[in-house]
């Protein structure tokens, strides 16, 4: 990246924060040196601001990004103000620099924040936006693990947990499972350990937990306790979901965190070759020799054929054996992907093998399992027909020993790879989608900070928005709404809003009803928004950023063109700005706000139907009476979920004012 390119960018950043700058690496080795030299107190920071710091801190988390090559956060506190500080570090025209974030929050702290509970209630909700993990409460986000558990140095069990096939879950169930699943774990987890463990989502279905100071027998039985509960555990609404659990558990001996969660990884990855099991350090060994053998499935009538393809493969590999097609599909019922080949032949009594490869094709195990043609006939016909219904690979006999057993190595280790490569690709469909979400949530939660407006709005209008897709889809396809377009109207649902960044506060805020000059002022933040992401370089033809840049530009859009700022009417209006669009306005009716009381679910939904809200999509009127009796429990998850946040942080707070007074 050239500083020309970037030049635009930090534009856009000094718009949104208090502060953004871009900072040096000589500026920062200053510091380092300034720091390490103990110098006083009153020595000015090379990288001070007259809004922001004066003397270099402890932990400067510009230090920390430019020594890490990678990204820090944390709170600052400076003249009885606080401060959210992100640090990212950059290489631009082959320099090294690192991008410093300030945004100011709001009220004042003490001089020693941390000793004051009036502050730490404060100062929570910042916290959890910046750690807490937004599904899987309570446990922390990988932010946390980068910034407080990486490098610390201690005595403690540390524990690798990952989903069994969340990604089928996912794909046969929807993200709304996928979430209470990850929900769901979190709950069992957080039961079964102490108050002084962590529990971290490391990744889209893994999570870490760390324990200090657990004895090895004690961790194995937490561990066993959780992966037990969470197997005998059901997610509300999908009685037909079975969750397991695979973990690889460590002692860490006086070392960082990161070292022993290496170690954990890998004994979590042994689990996972059994599944809904636990693989402790002190078993490495043996499971290494209980590693069970792969198993090759010989589907042969002749006895002498099966004999002699045991001799070749029967030391590497655990030999199944079947007579016909029938007894082959008896044991792929048993075992299915647990088997990792079948050599198969093609002229059986019973049931062939042209009616094996079909009935497998119909079970969807054909593209999951290897097959291996054996047969004498060389007819063209027959092996291009062999093919064509999915088979691998041929061959003839009489039988070459070396031939056979390099085949069977290589179909096998060909699916292993193709396996990966399906995982990689999705570990990192899943990065990106984190990565946006991630932003999607800071920007949007910028808005919160300046909005009197309940934080629960956009959570609301995300949950809204799926159900109402979902009634769409069930009515109509001429939208062409695939799972991808439905989920990105979804993300991008909470920046409907970003453009009351620009908004002036006396009129974002103003508890009364707006005067004719401070609507025309408000009505602008649509096209602040979208101009916003329009102008952010080098992304505006990303799905994503097009999709948000509709539903901000659009979202008070009326379906008879009566909506600002461009008066579309009808279907020239985006399908995601009008679903938005209602969303909003049903959101608003029932939230009681400075100028208003709430009007009830039924209330708000029939002034909706009966056109006192403006002019929607008469099919979209159709979804919302479809999907209205489903509205409030969707609400009350989420008063639910807000709800028990915040017992939890008062108890948390409450514990630790009693801990301060006993150390006073």
């Amino acid at each position: 990246m050239s500083m020309d390119q970037f030049e635009p960018e930090l534009k856009l950043y000094k718009s949104l924060f208090t502060i953004a700058r871009l900072i040096d690496s000589e500026s920062i080795c200053r510091v380092e040196r300034e720091r390490d030299a103990a110098l006083p107190g009153d020595d000015p920071c090379p990288m001070k601001n007259e809004r922001w710091k004066q003397h270099p801190c402890e932990n400067c988390a510009v230090c920390e990004a430019y020594d890490c090559r990678g990204k820090k956060t944390k709170l600052e506190f400076v003249d009885k103000s606080a401060y959210q500080v992100t640090a990212k570090y950059l290489e631009i025209d082959g320099k090294g620099y690192v991008l410093e974030l300030v945004q100011k929050l709001d009220g004042e702290v003490p001089n020693e924040p941390y000793n004051d509970s009036c502050t730490r209630d404060k100062l929570s909700p910042y916290r959890d936006r910046l750690y807490i993990d937004p599904v899987a409460r309570p446990a922390y986000n990988r932010r946390y693990y980068e910034d407080m558990l990486k490098n610390s140095v201690m005595d403690a069990g540390v524990a690798v947990v990952d989903l069994d096939d969340f990604k089928l879950y996912n794909d046969a169930f929807g993200h709304q499972a996928g979430d209470l699943a990850l929900e769901m774990f979190a709950k069992v987890a957080q039961q079964n350990i102490r108050k002084s463990d962590t529990l971290v989502r490391y990744g889209g279905d893994e999570f870490l937990i760390v324990m200090p100071n657990i004895p090895e027998q004690v961790l194995q039985r937490k561990m066993q306790l959780i992966c037990s509960q969470i197997h005998d555990s059901l997610i509300p609404g999908y009685p037909n979901m079975q969750v397991s659990v695979s973990i690889g558990a460590t002692i860490a001996h006086d070392e960082p965190i990161s070292s022993a969660l290496e170690r954990a990884d890998r004994l979590m990855y042994r689990a996972k070759t059994r599944k809904n099991t636990v693989v402790m350090e002190h078993e490495n060994e043996q499971a290494e020799e209980e590693v069970p053998k792969q198993k090759v499935l010989i589907v042969d009538d002749a006895e002498m054929n099966r004999a002699i393809l045991t001799e070749i493969l029967g030391n590497e590999y655990e030999i199944l054996e079947a007579e016909n097609g029938r007894e082959c599909m008896q044991l792929l019922q048993k075992y299915r992907t647990g088997i990792s080949v079948i050599l198969l032949d093609i002229v059986m009594p019973v049931m062939n093998g042209f009616a094996v490869l079909g009935e497998m094709a119909r079970q969807g195990l054909i593209d999951d399992i290897p097959i291996i043609m054996i047969s004498s006939a060389d007819s063209d016909d027959v092996i291009r027909q062999a093919y064509e219904l999915g088979v691998t690979d041929y061959i003839s006999r009489p039988f070459d020993a070396k031939i056979v057993y390099r085949r069977v190595v290589n179909a096998i280790k060909l699916y292993a790879k193709q396996r990966r490569l399906v995982s990689m690709v999705t570990k990192q469909i899943v990065e990106k989608e984190k990565n946006d979400n991630m932003l999607i949530d800071i920007l949007s939660h910028i808005v919160e900070f300046r909005n009197t407006e309940s934080g629960l709005h956009v959570l609301h209008m995300k949950q809204l928005t799926e159900l109402l897709l979902s009634e769409l889809l069930q009515k109509t396809d001429m939208y062409h709404l695939d799972a991808a377009k439905r989920d990105l109207i979804v993300t991008a649902s909470a920046l409907h809003d970003i453009g009351k960044i620009a908004i002036p506060e006396e009129i974002l805020n103003k508890p009364g009803r707006l005067t004719k000059e401070e609507f025309e002022i408000m009505k602008t933040h649509t096209t602040i928004g979208s101009e916003m992401l329009d102008k952010i370089e080098g992304y505006g033809d990303e799905p994503l950023v097009r999709t948000a840049y509709a539903i901000c530009r659009w979202h008070h859009e009326r379906y008879d063109g009566r909506g600002y700022p461009d008066g579309l009417v009808g279907e020239q209006i985006p399908i995601s700005a009008q679903i938005v669009a209602l969303a909003d306005v049903y959101d608003a009716l029932v939230s009681e706000r400075s100028y208003k009381k709430a009007f009830s679910h039924e209330t708000a939904v029939q002034m909706i139907l009966n056109g006192e809200c403006g002019a929607f999509n008469p099919l979209i009127l159709d979804c919302l009476r479809s999907a209205a009796d489903k509205i409030p429990q969707i609400r009350y998850d989420a008063d639910m979920y807000l709800h028990r946040r915040s017992k939890k942080d008062a108890a948390a707070d409450e514990s630790d004012s009693a801990a301060n007074t006993t150390k006073a």
